[in-house]
């Protein structure tokens, strides 16, 4: 697994009794050890896969659902759902696993920023973990995805178990920043494509015919711009005012 990016954050658990690891985003483990792996969602997703037969599992955690270059670093190509599915899979297979006993657990894809609404990365993230799985015929066995909650989530990979905690924006910090950081960095990127394609229609639409009698490139014209889907807030779960005391929910 060299030149992988996987997690070595590695810690004694007093609430588990046992060895801990800590996902960050970007980041895989896979063990057939008795541990546990825990990690931080906001709009990223972690998808939890266990074969029981085996007695292994791992975790990963993404940020996009795209593809991304293929010609990136690997560090970098684990940002996207499609390349950390094919990583943690594929090392599962490699430790023994069959992918016909697979079974998933998948947890985050949260709107946990008023200004996420409007790109829809965690939606995005989570109707893409579910047809990924789907199409591998990899079945989900628990989830708990979207809404507007941060989630910490720890999964015990020897025997699949996982449970899943909801979070005050404020408990972790970090999140908002992270948050903030990847709608920056999708707003970027999306104006960049934006300026690519105009740059491309204004050229198609200025260059010439050719010397040997081509056709002058046809002009379209484009509709108005889609309006962004805008999603409204409640104020968080049922009966929890302000989500003082998190709920905790286990999965066997």
């Amino acid at each position: 697994m060299s030149g992988l990016p996987i997690a070595n954050n590695l810690y004694f658990d007093n609430h588990f009794n046992r060895r801990g690891v800590k996902l960050l985003p970007n980041e895989f483990y896979t063990t057939d050890e008795d541990m546990v792996l825990v990690t931080v969602l906001g709009s990223c997703v972690a998808a939890c896969i266990h074969d029981r037969t085996a007695g292994i599992g791992g975790m990963n955690h993404f940020m996009l659902p795209d593809d991304g270059d293929p010609a990136q670093a690997a560090s970098e190509s684990m940002r996207y759902g499609a390349y950390a599915m094919e990583v943690l899979i594929n090392e599962l297979i490699k430790m023994g696993g069959r992918r016909e006993r697979f079974e998933a657990k998948v947890f985050g894809g949260a709107a946990v920023l008023a200004a996420m609404t409007t790109i829809n990365i965690g939606d995005r993230n989570a109707e893409f973990v579910r047809r990924y799985l789907g199409l591998e015929k990899i079945r989900i066995a628990a989830e708990d995805l979207q809404g507007v909650h941060p989630r910490k989530v720890a999964f015990m990979p020897a025997t699949g178990q996982a449970m899943v905690k909801k979070l005050r924006l404020q408990q972790e910090p970090s999140v908002a920043e992270r948050e903030e950081a990847l709608a920056k960095q999708v707003a970027e990127a999306r104006a960049a494509r934006h300026a690519r394609a105009r740059e491309k229609q204004h050229a198609e639409l200025f260059t010439p015919p050719g010397a040997n009698g081509a056709a002058k490139p046809r002009i379209e014209l484009f509709g108005a711009k889609a309006t962004p889907r805008i999603e409204s807030f409640g104020e968080g779960p049922r009966g929890s005012g302000t989500n003082d005391s998190a709920k905790t929910v286990e999965e066997a």
